[in-house]
Order: structure tokens, then C-alpha cells, then sequence
């Protein structure tokens, strides 16, 4: 490739910046990233047409006396159109014989625009489609449409993955491992304050027993509960109620010890072998 003119330079940087003042609407146009000469233009489908929907990709590149030689361009997307062949070849005037170094690419991608409304039958690039256009236009059309929805209408973003939630953990249950070393730590507050092998006061206080304090024997009352078992002794129940009141009825006989010394001791002696064991 030849080296471009300076001319050439100027003309592209003159061409951007017009392109900053245009309104081109849904039509790109920029060169690429990497060369001044080579741009990269994206033609929506004209409305109410039967490329409506679709978006076509075109290839420019210019050549290095630009613009003094016509821009070759080339539609990179697939389209059913009698001026344009499959491997996206373009036949229209002003990219030929009808160019003028006073058109712009912004000026060349409008007429790529109208192409697309109104194809030429009468210079097509593709006979067969011109053919069908001008015998079967609304066969045409729905190849059209078909070629459009399949090669031509976007694709929808792809949207951003989902972060996946991690589930709450669940509410931990005790086992029964747990259940038994908490019963095991709460066990000694129910336990008896009392070591064992003792019994508490309260239990072994006996109920009293009521005697009459009357000097006839017929008066005294025998108390309904007359055997208690005594805890600890080798011989089983000893009746010692029942001992003391035939002593004392034999002394009430023979005139022995009857006193009020001797009653009180009686009685202390019943207490103290009831309370002591």
C-alpha cells in the first residue's frame, strides 16, 4: 500500500469532525481503533420496510488517495436484497462511476439507508431477487422479513449471572447428648441439701402423742397409732408405747410412784424415746 497523501490525512480528520456536528440517529459511524483508514458503520432498518427490525454491519475502507477514489464497502451482515450479492458486495452508482471527491462516507451510508427502502430492478446485483420483487413482491418481502429476523435483529444482552444466596443456616437443635449433660449440670440443685444417708429433721419429726393427764385410768385415751416402727434396731417394732402404760397401771395398783413427779417423768420418757430413737 502506497503512503497517503497529506491531503488524504487532512480530508479523514475534516470528516470526524463534521461527524460531531451531524444528528446521524440510530446510524454509527467511526473509524476503527487501530487505522484511519478502516470504519466501521451499523445501518438500522428503515422503518416500515421489510428490513425493519434488523441492524446491518458494513465495512469501509478507503483507499490511500481518498478521497479522490470511491471507499470500498462491504455489508458484513447477511441480507436479502437484489443490489447487494451474498458475500455482501454493493452495486450502487455513486460508489462507481457516479463518485465525486465532494461526497462524505456520512453521504454514502444515506444512500446505503434509502437502498434499503427502495432497490433498484433495474441494476441489480442478484437477477433472481429483482426478478421476484417485480413479480412476487409479497414473496419477496417475507424472504426479506425471514433473512432479517434470522441474520439481522439483535441479540438481547445477556443478563449479569445471579449471585447465589446461601441459605440461613437452620436453627441448631440440641442433641440429646447436650439435653443429658444439661440435665447432669442441673441435677445437683435438685439433689436434698443433706448428705446421704441422712434424713432431714422435719422427716423424722414423729406426730405427738396425746395423753390424757388424768389421774383415772379409765380417762386415759390410747392413742390410735400405737406401733412405730424403730429405724435401726435389730429386733424389728418394739411396742414401746404399749410397755409404758401396763408399767404404769401396775404402779396405779400398788400405790407405786403415784405422783405428779412420777407422771411428769412418764411423760418425759415417752418424749424422749419418741423424739430419739
Amino acid at each position: 500500500m502506497p503512503p497517503p497523501l497529506a491531503t488524504t490525512i487532512k480530508r479523514i480528520h475534516r470528516e470526524i469532525a463534521d461527524l460531531r456536528k451531524e444528528d446521524l440517529g440510530a446510524i454509527k459511524l467511526a473509524p476503527s481503533s487501530d487505522s484511519l483508514f478502516n470504519w466501521k458503520a451499523t445501518i438500522p432498518g428503515p422503518e416500515g420496510s421489510c428490513y425493519e427490525g434488523g441492524v446491518f454491519e458494513v465495512d469501509i475502507n478507503l483507499a490511500p488517495d481518498y478521497p479522490f477514489s470511491a471507499p470500498r464497502m462491504t455489508f458484513r451482515t447477511r441480507i436479502y436484497h437484489m443490489n447487494i450479492s451474498d458475500r455482501g458486495g454493493i452495486c450502487i452508482d455513486i460508489l462507481k462511476h457516479n463518485w465525486s471527491p465532494a461526497l462524505s462516507l456520512y453521504k454514502v451510508i444515506l444512500s446505503l439507508s434509502s437502498l434499503l427502502t427502495d432497490p433498484n430492478p433495474k441494476d441489480p446485483l442478484v437477477p433472481s431477487i429483482a426478478t421476484e420483487y417485480v413479480r412476487n413482491r409479497a414473496q419477496h418481502d417475507r424472504t426479506a422479513r425471514h433473512w432479517t429476523q434470522l441474520y439481522a435483529k439483535p441479540r438481547p444482552p445477556t443478563p449479569p449471572p445471579i449471585a447465589a444466596h446461601s441459605p440461613s443456616p437452620a436453627p441448631s437443635i440440641p442433641s440429646s447428648s447436650s439435653r443429658a449433660k444439661g440435665k447432669s449440670r442441673a441435677s445437683p440443685a435438685t439433689r436434698s441439701p443433706f448428705p446421704s444417708g441422712t434424713r432431714s429433721t422435719a422427716s423424722n419429726t414423729s406426730t405427738p402423742i396425746v395423753i390424757d393427764d388424768s389421774d383415772d385410768e379409765r380417762s386415759v385415751s390410747r392413742p390410735q397409732n400405737r406401733k412405730r416402727k424403730r429405724e435401726g434396731s435389730e429386733n424389728g417394732v418394739v411396742d414401746l408405747i404399749e410397755q409404758e402404760f401396763v408399767e404404769r397401771s401396775r404402779r396405779r395398783r400398788t400405790g407405786e410412784g403415784v405422783g405428779p413427779g412420777n407422771c411428769k417423768s412418764f411423760y418425759s420418757a415417752i418424749a424422749f424415746r419418741t423424739l430419739f430413737p
